[in-house]
């Protein structure tokens, strides 16, 4: 027999991965967990029939979104991960000496339990001793915060069924009230290719700018993504997220990446012109302070 996962990405295209076999399959509370084998891409993670990681490639991601703040904050001692269940970003933070605490709030404790279980690579930070786990609704668990965090990163779902809630502009506000005056917000803000995709890239970015001085998006390239072009946020109330970077002080810590590193931290900023279209009347066009 032959087993195939399939995601539409729009009604026209889609990605297909053949699928050795379904190692895990649970309905939690909020929404449907499976877990597959692979041969291409390892273990794959879906939460409603959408992929969320794959063992091969979610590398890209989860270095490129937590990296890129550490790369600019220079003390980054409190941070906040909503969702992220998987535990991806949490892995990438306890890279960091400096780090002394992380809270991360996810809403579906059984995804958190099903990753544990079956994506050890990912999740195999989730113990340490740094990392505190909420379960419950990002939304409200940040209302609850001010000059808090030092940075907060947004690892949500799509902009829609349980991680609606992180993308309004009533959450954004109360991400840079949680934030400490250097704080710095990066958020996942999904692809700018397929036409209804660009809207939500356009919405997101206007709701976010309408809380914080500034405001810029980076990309990256992530295969198994919808159009493999991926876009993250990056907003602060002090440092800018290219002429902040220090290159010397993070080179000098010694972590090993696979994707990231100083020099495409600068390149990612460098946004194709279709992306500049899409948010050009969003943002300060002035490219000069970049």
């Amino acid at each position: 027999m032959h087993l195939t996962f399939t995601e539409k990405h729009t009604k026209n295209v889609g990605l297909c991965i053949d699928i050795d076999r379904q190692i895990y399959s649970a309905q939690s509370r909020f929404q449907r967990i499976d877990i597959f084998e692979t041969p291409e891409f390892g273990r794959i993670l879906t939460l409603d029939g959408f992929l969320m990681l794959t063992e091969k490639d979610e590398f890209i991601y989860h270095e490129m979104i937590v990296h890129v703040p550490l790369a600019v904050h220079p003390n980054a001692e409190s941070i906040l991960i909503i969702g992220g269940g998987d535990g991806g970003a949490v892995r990438e933070l306890c890279r960091y000496d400096t780090v002394r605490h992380i809270d991360l709030v996810e809403i579906d404790e059984d995804v958190v339990a099903a990753c544990k279980e079956y994506l050890p690579d990912v999740s195999c930070r989730l113990d340490d001793p740094r990392v505190t786990v909420h379960y419950e609704d990002g939304l409200r668990f940040i209302r609850r915060f001010t000059d808090h965090y030092d940075v907060i990163i947004v690892d949500s779902t799509d902009p829609f069924g349980p991680g609606e809630g992180l993308f309004t502009k009533e959450f954004y506000g109360n991400c840079y009230k949680a934030l400490k005056a250097d704080g710095i917000l990066v958020n996942q803000h999904e692809n700018p290719f397929y036409p209804d995709d660009a809207l939500s890239v356009r919405q997101i970015h206007k709701r976010i700018v309408q809380s914080f001085p500034l405001s810029k998006l980076y990309q990256a390239h992530i295969p198994t993504y919808p159009s493999g072009h991926w876009l993250f946020g990056f907003s602060s109330k002090k440092h800018h997220p290219v002429n902040g970077m220090d290159a010397g002080r993070w080179n000098a810590l010694g972590i090993k990446t696979r994707y990231y590193n100083t020099n495409l931290h600068k390149a990612a900023f460098a946004l194709p012109t279709y992306v500049e279209d899409i948010i050009k009347d969003v943002e300060d066009a002035d490219i000069s302070r970049l």
